[in-house]
């Protein structure tokens, strides 16, 4: 493996986990549920999406051959988690779980 590679690599696996230590602290330290829905679904997502790039270049490296799975977990956590966070939002919304004072477009200041 070149050390270029290895460059890429890395690097790819140090944003993958900052993208996703912030989602992460975003989900524990936000004030209400519709703000830390944020956390999971948008850093997240594109930090697991960078970790799976980084393992999509070393193992294609590695054995000489492409392999779909990783492409395939990526696609299915990109698709998915829009959905899902939209479903939850609207269940929220529902439910008439309350917001955190004086947040901007909250849905019960009519």
């Amino acid at each position: 493996m070149s050390l270029f590679a290895e460059y890429v690599i890395s690097a790819l696996l140090l944003l993958g986990g900052a993208f996703t230590l912030v989602g992460a602290l975003g989900l524990a330290r936000l004030p209400d549920f519709y703000t830390r829905l944020h956390g999971p679904t948008k850093a997240t997502t594109v930090g697991v999406g960078a970790i799976m790039l980084s393992s999509i270049i070393y193992f294609s490296i590695l054995d000489g051959t492409f392999h779909i799975s990783e492409i395939l977990i990526t696609v299915f956590l990109v698709l998915t988690a829009p959905v899902s966070a939209n479903m939850l939002a609207k269940a929220a919304m529902h439910l008439r779980v309350k917001t955190m004072e004086g947040t901007e477009g909250s849905p019960w200041e009519q």
